[in-house]
């Protein structure tokens, strides 16, 4: 079946690019030598790099995590989208404005060159996307007033990551410590990671951990199993090697500098206050996502002065936390805003806002509050459009 597919594939993209040059040919015809030799010498240096893609990708042998292999099925998604796509869009507007003129013969120009535009836009969109938005680390700084009469927790600095999918900084080792420097230049007295830190195996920390460890809080730094560190996306695995897979990965996470909270919690004393921080694992893919126990990480924190959950899908908010417990904060991941959207002063919206109401940004009911981010890295496709990676520095104010 997967030979059938492969197969498939090269046939759809080989008729694609045949139609695709008939369609240049055509359009092209009466224009200017140099015209000619531009569009078609752009068109043969997307197809190289496309074939590239395709090749290494259908031709790799090796473990299926290795980042390289992650990295290049990445690289093919999105030259798919930005190249593949819209040249179906092109063809098919060309063929279309053929059968309208089939009497007159030729072909319908304003029809041909409406789908050169969109063609250009959807690849300088995908490109910007894939070159700079991935890359363009935002801080959102955000202030919550807390009730502290001691004022021991005034001004304590929580800086926030999440989903970093680490096989996406694949040969961009230096964007990853840009991101880390980042987090440090923030001076956090905690560093909360939501997790995800991968999207299929242990593999794709290559050296990362390396990288991911020179950042702290000083006060520590706490992080939970997102549902992809589980390896429930690892093709073809076995329980038993799920299992393995989930070790490693563990490993991994606590020798990037992280206390795990796996179901459980941990306290840390500032002045007279302390404070909880709570952390269950999420398994499991949508729409079918579980959670861990949020009773039992909450065991032994009845005398803590304020809490923070950390929980990686946002849904579990308004399932296990809102109106239901007494924890002030809860951190969530997981949504990238669906990488894409739209992001202003004015306007925030993501196709993810229709699976998860808390998509991005800060929530409250009462006196709980709830902070989505949406996450440093990138899964399945290579670029993100409008929705910026992001560090959160979250800063509590006593009232």
């Amino acid at each position: 079946m997967k030979k059938l597919n492969h197969m498939a594939l090269l046939i759809i993209m080989a008729l694609l690019e045949i139609v695709t040059f008939v369609t240049i040919l055509e359009h092209y015809r009466n224009s200017s030598i140099t015209v000619r030799i531009a569009v078609t010498g752009v068109n043969s240096i997307l197809t190289i790099i496309l074939w590239y893609f395709l090749i290494s990708s259908l031709l790799y042998k090796g473990y299926f995590d290795n980042p390289k292999n992650i990295s290049l099925k990445m690289n093919l998604t999105g030259m798919l989208c930005a190249v593949a796509f819209p040249r179906f869009i092109v063809c098919f507007l060309h063929f279309t404005g053929k059968l309208l003129r089939l009497r007159k013969g030729g072909h319908s120009r304003w029809l041909t060159s409406a789908g050169m535009y969109i063609f250009s836009f959807i690849f300088l969109v995908v490109a910007s996307g894939a070159f700079v938005g991935r890359f363009n680390f935002k801080v959102e700084k955000v202030t919550i007033n807390i009730s502290d009469p001691d004022k021991s927790l005034d001004g304590l600095k929580i800086v926030l990551i999440s989903d970093l999918h680490l096989a996406s900084f694949y040969n961009h080792h230096k964007q990853l410590a840009r991101a880390i420097k980042i987090v440090n230049d923030l001076k956090p007295d905690l560093l909360l990671n939501t997790g995800d830190f991968i999207s299929y195996g242990y593999r794709e920390f290559d050296s990362c951990d390396t990288i991911l460890s020179k950042a702290s809080g000083r006060l520590g730094s706490f992080a939970i199993i997102g549902n992809h560190d589980m390896g429930t996306y690892m093709p073809n695995s076995s329980l038993d090697e799920k299992g393995e897979l989930f070790l490693r990965v563990t490993e991994k996470i606590k020798s990037s500098g992280y206390v795990l909270l796996h179901d459980n919690s941990s306290m840390v004393k500032i002045g007279n206050a302390k404070v909880a921080i709570l952390g269950v694992t999420t398994s499991g893919r949508h729409p079918m996502i579980m959670h861990g126990s949020l009773a039992q990480a909450m065991t032994g924190t009845d005398s803590a002065t304020f809490r923070i959950f950390l929980c990686h899908d946002p849904n579990q908010w308004a399932s296990d936390v809102e109106g239901k417990t007494n924890i002030e904060l809860t951190l969530s991941g997981h949504t990238h805003g669906m990488q894409m959207g739209i992001i202003t002063k004015w306007l925030r919206w993501s196709p993810s806002s229709h699976f998860y109401p808390h998509w991005n940004g800060l929530y409250s009911k009462g006196n709980q509050y709830h902070y989505v981010n949406r996450g440093l890295g990138t899964l399945a496709i290579p670029f993100r459009i409008w929705m910026p990676p992001e560090i959160t520095e979250i800063t509590l104010r006593s009232i």
